[in-house]
């Protein structure tokens, strides 16, 4: 088989991240079959000028089978398609929880193996309207994604699992390849632990500066969108050094508002803990 030319299969077509992927794959080469149970769904993929394939027609015939269901019936649905899929085949998930928790089914001559995308970095350089649009990746601005795949997956495989999801995110600057337990640290540790989460408190200072406080939301908004920018060039970059007095203000937030153990969330007890809360399980059983 030609990694240009694939049979993919898309489970969950309808919904917010099948959506996406089905509109670029529905501009490649490869043999493309949409799936979606629900009936807003299902007017969704067709508004599109897609077609809707039943599940198991779909998926008997794919080299790929993409799982775009939310994350907490991702175990169930795997459960149902994992049995039909082909020998060599590839099932696919965009998000790592479910694999680390070993919620997804398994048989020994089908491929497991996720990619999650990074979304168009803060630091890129974009020079079209196309770009400044797609804020979140798979539409105009470059984006890399990491993914993870079994370890003994034959190296053809890997290559052709790579091809779609270069696809299915595009345009992709790269794909950097890890382990589950990685991508797991990656998403959701590094960056819904702490930077989705900074990016809530951001906007409730943001909050309280103007509705406590009283500064004109527009200034109050200049003033943070632009520091902001230099907050993290600064940080991450070493763009420029952070003044004297910036440096006490900033030691002073970090004594007022974050908890001395909070490196604790690198901890595998606690991975396993704000994931089993977030597949609404008791505990991850590996």
């Amino acid at each position: 088989m030609s990694a240009e030319q694939l049979t993919v299969a898309v489970i969950g077509a309808g919904g917010k991240m099948g959506m996406r992927v089905s509109r670029n794959l529905q501009k490649s080469a490869h043999t493309v079959f949409y799936s979606e149970n629900s009936p807003a769904g299902q007017d969704r993929v067709r508004s599109e000028g897609r077609e809707i394939t039943a599940t198991d027609d779909a998926v008997k015939a794919a080299d790929v089978v993409i799982l775009a269901v939310p994350d907490t019936v991702l175990g169930v649905v795997s459960q149902g398609v994992v049995p039909q899929m082909k020998s060599g085949a590839v099932l696919l998930t965009l998000d790592p929880a479910a694999a680390y928790a070993g919620l997804l089914a398994k048989r020994d001559d089908v491929v497991q193996a996720v990619a999650h995308p990074c979304h168009p970095s803060v630091f890129l350089e974009r020079t079209t309207k196309e770009e400044w649009a797609d804020t979140f990746g798979g539409a105009g601005a470059p984006q890399n994604v990491v993914a993870a795949i079994d370890e003994d997956a034959p190296a053809a495989t890997r290559e052709l699992t790579e091809a779609v999801i270069r696809t299915i995110y595009a345009p992709v600057i790269d794909v950097h390849w890890v382990t589950v337990y990685q991508l797991a640290v990656l998403e959701p540790t590094l960056v819904e632990t702490v930077a989705c989460m900074i990016g809530t408190l951001l906007n409730e200072a943001l909050h309280e500066t103007v509705h406590t406080v009283g500064v004109p939301e527009e200034a109050a908004k200049a003033m943070l969108f632009g520091h902001v920018q230099i907050a993290l060039t600064n940080a991450l970059r070493g763009s420029n050094p952070f003044s004297e007095a910036c440096e006490i203000a900033i030691q002073y937030g970090k004594d007022t508002i974050i908890k001395d153990d909070w490196k604790k969330i690198f901890d595998d007890s606690e991975l396993d803990n704000v994931i089993a809360k977030m597949l609404k399980l008791e505990a991850v059983k590996h």
